[in-house]
């Protein structure tokens, strides 16, 4: 088996965010790797109003994902779950999503379809530039406040500015539907509220609650691996 991991918005050096887990499940001989997201400048060229966007972030997953017949349990986080909604569709090694406090989409829906009519408190937007990141200021205290200061104080410097772009791009698939499907809610996320996470998560298969914030697998990276182990 091997993991693969998709992160979620306004942030880069996908790895890292997940290194905590990825680290414990290496140690049970699970290998995992974390695509970079061109939407959020990973792959070098800089976020815009023009792109990219949802088409190149998927196509970027589905790369990892087709590159290897070796059953995957993939795992998606929050923005993470647009993209791999579509990115799975279809490929026949995925043998699990695990979605962690995940968008969920139906076929048509798009990450805007799940907003309020004024963007979120926590969002830096830049219309003229057109990305989006979340403000340095709200990012401890909304999607970290359960992690320690170090992570907090390192997670600094792996935000990064979106295209705006993948807000209105609507997915073409909806990989949930056809491949077994486990939601985590997060009971103590600041950033996508668990109520919402619920509502997700009824399309799910199976449901898990941690009582965590957004990064689980962060905070508490052994409850994470043994949930994929147990895929």
């Amino acid at each position: 088996m091997r993991v693969v991991f998709v992160h979620g918005a306004c942030v880069k050096d996908g790895s890292w965010w997940w290194h905590r887990t990825a680290g414990l499940l290496a140690e049970r001989d699970v290998a995992s790797e974390a695509p970079a997201l061109p939407s959020c400048g990973e792959t070098g060229e800089p976020a815009s109003a023009r792109g990219p966007g949802l088409a190149e972030d998927v196509a970027a997953v589905r790369g990892v994902l087709t590159a290897s017949d070796e059953p995957t349990v993939l795992v998606a986080h929050s923005y993470g779950g647009i993209v791999t909604a579509e990115a799975a569709a279809g490929v026949e090694a995925v043998r699990h999503l695990l979605l962690v406090s995940s968008y969920l989409p139906e076929v048509g829906q798009s990450l805007s379809s799940f907003g309020g009519q004024e963007p979120a408190r926590f969002l830096d937007i830049d219309p003229e530039g057109g990305t989006f990141t979340v403000r340095p200021d709200a990012l401890a205290e909304t999607f970290l406040q359960d992690c320690g200061p170090e992570i907090q104080r390192q997670a600094m410097d792996k935000t990064a500015r979106q295209s705006l772009a993948v807000l209105e791009q609507p997915v073409r698939s909806a990989a949930w539907q056809h491949v077994a499907a486990t939601y985590l809610v997060c009971a103590q996320d600041r950033g996508t509220p668990a109520a919402l996470q619920r509502e997700f998560a009824g399309r799910a298969g199976s449901v898990v609650e941690l009582n965590a914030g957004h990064h689980p697998f962060l905070s508490q990276p052994a409850a994470v691996r043994d949930l994929v182990l147990s895929l």
